[in-house]
């Protein structure tokens, strides 16, 4: 059986996306919903991309299950670990921390202003399109390049986390935040489809045996579609 500690820490990480978006928007969001929701949700997305710091602040302070005002500080000292040491074991865990918030917040922000359907579409949109670039084998070196970037010399890559060797790209988290923030919205368990998410993850992963490289958004899409067939069955059966 495969199993690597790494892979382990960054796929727990990414089940952590599943279950913290909590449910609801400030009132000022809920004109975002109706025609203009895909402008608003390619701001938001970039806006996550871009600003990750504040994203995290905003998943401490008010976008995660149990978030407090006043646990937003808590920001401050993470970026500093990231900061400090970018490529070093306490930069690397700031830099996963300050991505999970991030797509926390993202995750309850789209799904509390776009459609929920169209968002569960697109899910499957991108895991597919995921997929197909992964095992198809394209742009491995563009790929490569954009995990290697960097804002500037000394500062943190905060479009990719590592652990060890190990590395997983923002998208495979958005995606996972984005699941998380869909199944807050539609009041379904949370902590069990992070533990189900975790479980595919590592049940996926034993495809390393037979590849180097794997799209890590097809966990998360798995338990998304599971809980919708399992919905839909449910509501076929007379009472």
């Amino acid at each position: 059986m495969w199993f690597d500690l790494d892979t382990f820490v960054l796929d727990a990480a990414q089940a952590l996306c599943v279950a913290l978006p909590a449910a609801g928007v400030p009132a000022f969001l809920l004109r975002l919903k109706g025609r203009g929701w895909g402008l608003s949700a390619d701001v938001l997305t970039w806006i996550a991309l871009i600003l990750v710091p504040p994203g995290c602040a905003l998943a401490l302070g008010w976008a995660a299950h149990g978030a407090r005002p006043w646990l937003a500080l808590l920001a401050v000292p993470i970026l500093l670990f990231a900061l400090g040491s970018p490529d070093g074991p306490l930069g690397r865990l700031g830099r996963l921390m300050l991505i999970v918030g991030s797509v926390v917040t993202l995750g309850r922000l789209l799904a509390g202003v776009a459609p929920l359907t169209v968002l569960k579409v697109g899910v499957v949109a991108m895991t597919v399109i995921d997929s197909i670039f992964i095992f198809g084998h394209f742009f491995p070196e563009q790929n490569a390049t954009f995990n290697a970037a960097a804002p500037a010399v000394g500062l943190p890559r905060l479009q990719v986390a590592e652990i060890g060797q190990t590395a997983t790209d923002y998208g495979d988290y958005f995606i996972a935040g984005l699941v998380g923030g869909i199944l807050a919205a539609d009041r379904r368990p949370q902590a069990l489809a992070a533990l189900l998410t975790l479980v595919a993850a590592e049940a996926w992963n034993q495809l390393f045996l037979v590849t180097d490289h794997l799209p890590n958004t097809v966990p998360p899409a798995v338990v998304l579609v599971g809980f919708e067939v399992w919905d839909r069955r449910r509501a076929k059966v007379p009472a």
